[in-house]
């Protein structure tokens, strides 16, 4: 992944070229995103900037970018990778257009040039790309279905348009703009209307419409299935790479499915062994686990630590780097940051992790208190649809900060097909008749080592069965509660009213969220509308607001003080 900058100006901008030095300062400020090199277009003529900061993950030598056609008239900066771009090479392009790199991004060039916007359903990837026409004058800007990468935009008082990686660079281009988010699943062209492109089945489904018919035994092979597949494309890479490894369910399938892939295919990635990471507070409850799955797969283990003052002192900077005032975000993102910081220095660019399954398959805690399957489905949906804002933010620029690219196979496009339609009866059940519901239970039934013809383990049962733990709690249950005894030093007086008149959007209703709400208010003025605030459905019996999962009474080690 990278960083990505575009304006489109218009009669009345000014010379771009004596401009050049703000646009590169505007695109400088996304080069943690791409440390590797950048590059920049100018088109003064037709008032069209095109940039890029590149992080290289395919075609090391050859894949800088913008890409510009070798006719010159196409020019495109892609911040994402497409999975499928070989197979649209052979079967749709076939040789129609000569290629400048073997970068997997280049195939949107002859895709645009041949179909214009219904390509863009036909890209297998997670992606946000700025195109400029420079024959037609015309632009093309999209984002990924689910918005795993990020992308912002912004007009001007003179009718310019902006796109960014970061809302940071649209800020240093022009501070007076309202910055919006750019809906994932949609594309933008020169008559400026924002369109959608991405119309899944399973968005309409209802609880009528789901399969209460198929076997428990088909549907976890197709779930199986489908998440190797999605593993598998995401193991496309030309530099080191390893694996985010928490303990939890998510995060250990994603390193036991990679692990036997490559074991398979007879290459264990770098130093002949695939490389595992994970963090947490001196005796956090996922440091035990990740360390018995890395020893049960063999993988090379790194078990990182940081302290709660470590922690602290980071935050300024990381929800400068997240561009979000969400609690659990924040909460969430603190150790992932300091983690990926650690892992760059190690060599590894890319890592994979396991983010998108909870939302999916209704594993958070408060999933157990749904008043029915409908609702239960429902939920499942909405949580999917609004991603963008919290764990792909979270997960993408946690490690992006260091120019750490993160992949996330739970959210496939074929995965999501396969996945959210499975009815609720199976995605929350109990393992054994006289035992207590287990969430996301077809997915760990999928992978025991009973339900697949080689009899496989890809996990110890004490980990593959092991209760959902949010991550934010499962890297040290002290370090969420230390944020809110800092919040309570930092905030004396908490009047509900108060803050409501002056924080009218998005209210933070806790110290911790408005001692949040306002570093990001001193970062980010006027630009409360961008972020939101991730919260269980309280509207379902004894379901807390706070978002830690400590706090729902199902939890093993549930705490009253929350």
């Amino acid at each position: 992944m990278c960083g990505i900058f575009g304006i489109i100006g218009n009669c009345e901008s000014e010379d771009f070229n004596a401009q050049r030095d703000k646009f590169l300062e505007c695109s400088k400020t996304l080069r943690h995103r791409g440390p590797d090199w950048n590059g920049i277009h100018i088109d003064n003529e037709n008032k069209v900037v095109v940039a890029h900061e590149r992080l290289s993950i395919i075609d090391v030598d050859n894949g800088a970018q913008p890409l510009i056609s070798r006719d010159g008239n196409i020019v495109l900066s892609v911040n994402g990778e497409i999975y499928n771009h070989q197979g649209l090479k052979d079967i749709v392009v076939q040789g129609s257009y000569d290629f400048k790199t073997s970068s997997d991004c280049e195939v949107i060039i002859p895709l645009y040039q041949k179909y214009w916007y219904p390509f863009v359903d036909m890209l297998d990837g997670v992606f946000s790309f700025f195109l400029y026409d420079k024959e037609t004058k015309d632009f093309f800007v999209a984002r990924d279905p689910i918005g795993v990468n990020p992308l912002y935009w912004a007009e001007n008082i003179k009718g310019e348009l902006c796109f960014a990686s970061e809302m940071k660079a649209i800020k240093m281009w022009d501070d007076n703009c309202q910055i919006k988010i750019f809906p994932p699943g949609h594309y933008m062209s020169k008559n400026r209307d924002i369109v959608p492109y991405y119309r899944p089945q399973w968005v309409d489904k209802r609880i009528t419409d789901l399969d209460y018919q198929v076997s428990e035994k088909e549907v976890c092979y197709q779930v199986r299935e489908s998440l190797t597949r999605a593993v598998e494309k995401r193991l496309m890479t030309d530099v080191p790479f390893g694996v985010l490894l928490s303990g939890g369910l998510d995060s250990s399938l994603t390193t036991s499915i990679t692990n036997k892939i490559l074991k398979e295919r007879g290459n264990c990635g770098w130093g002949d062994k695939l490389h595992s990471f994970s963090i947490g507070l001196k005796g956090a409850p996922d440091l035990k686990y990740a360390k018995e799955v890395a020893d049960f797969l063999g993988t090379v283990h790194h078990e990182l630590h940081f302290t709660i003052q470590e922690g602290m002192d980071a935050l300024r900077d990381l929800i400068y780097k997240l561009e979000t005032y969400d609690v659990t975000t924040i909460r969430a993102s603190t150790p992932m940051y300091l983690m990926s910081r650690k892992i760059k220095a190690t060599g590894i660019k890319m890592v994979l992790s396991g983010e998108g399954a909870d939302e999916i398959l209704g594993g958070y805690l408060y999933f157990h208190n749904a008043p029915s399957e409908e609702d239960f489905h429902r939920e499942c949906i909405s949580r999917v649809q609004n991603l963008h804002y919290f764990d792909c933010l979270r997960a993408n620029k946690s490690t992006m900060a260091w120019g750490v690219e993160v992949r996330v196979p739970f959210l496939d496009k074929q995965f999501l097909e396969t996945s959210i339609p499975i009815r609720p009866d199976l995605k929350i059940k109990s393992r054994f008749e006289d035992s207590p519901r287990v969430e996301k239970y077809v997915l760990r039934k999928a992978f025991d080592k009973d339900m697949n013809e080689e009899g496989y383990q890809y996990l110890p049962d004490s980990v593959l069965w092991r209760q959902k733990e949010q991550f934010s709690d499962g890297v040290g249950y002290n370090w969420v509660d230390s944020l809110i005894a800092e919040a309570e030093k930092q905030i004396e007086d908490f009047d509900p009213e108060e803050v409501e008149r002056f924080y009218p959007v998005n209210t933070p209703t806790t110290k911790e969220g408005l001692y949040y709400r306002r570093i990001y208010e001193d970062l980010f003025p006027e630009c409360e509308d961008v972020s939101k605030y991730w919260i269980p459905n309280t509207k379902w019996d004894g379901v807390k607001a706070d978002p830690s999962g400590r706090a729902q009474n199902v939890h093993d080690e549930h705490d009253e003080n929350f």
